[in-house]
């Protein structure tokens, strides 16, 4: 036979706990509106390193030093027409946006990528000067968006 007494702290410790999972769930939002995208500046980018432009898409980062010593460390290692093929792959009609999460100025743009056997990767972006740039510096929000990646390819990317 069991006390009340223990039956209530225990009710309360499994609330407790279930508010804390849920507290350490980031809260974001879907984007659906176009004014509200990173899309436009995401392809641009993609335009950019497909063909090559390695400084313009650079530039489309809030921290384009660390972005282009990134990017021509890459290319130099896969070769430029690899490098170009590579990022001109977005592109193809197997590769699509499949989600766009927000937390506040901080944008995920989620992509499904179908001729990698769907396999689901991110791109961060933030909003800056009136326009959104590729976002390469660590945050907590950037961090809270990874995490949101994270739920959505353990969901199947539902």
């Amino acid at each position: 036979m069991t006390r009340p007494g223990f039956r209530i702290r225990f009710a309360l410790l499994l609330l407790l706990s279930s508010l804390w999972a849920r507290a350490q769930e980031p809260g974001y939002r879907i984007i659906t509106d176009p004014a509200e995208s990173a899309q436009p500046v995401a392809l641009e980018i993609l335009k950019h390193l497909a063909a090559g432009e390695l400084e313009r898409a650079a530039a489309l980062s809030n921290a384009p030093e660390r972005r282009l010593e990134t990017l021509r460390q890459f290319r130099s290692t896969v070769g430029e027409k690899e490098f170009k093929r590579l990022f001109g792959r977005f592109f193809s009609p197997e590769n699509r946006i499949v989600m766009e999460a927000a937390i506040g100025e901080h944008r995920l743009l989620v992509w499904e990528l179908g001729e990698a056997e769907r396999k689901l990767a991110g791109q961060y972006y933030v909003a800056a000067g009136g326009r959104f740039l590729m976002d390469d510096v660590p945050s907590e929000r950037r961090a809270e968006l990874q995490r949101v990646l994270d739920g959505y390819r353990k969901q199947g990317g539902r």
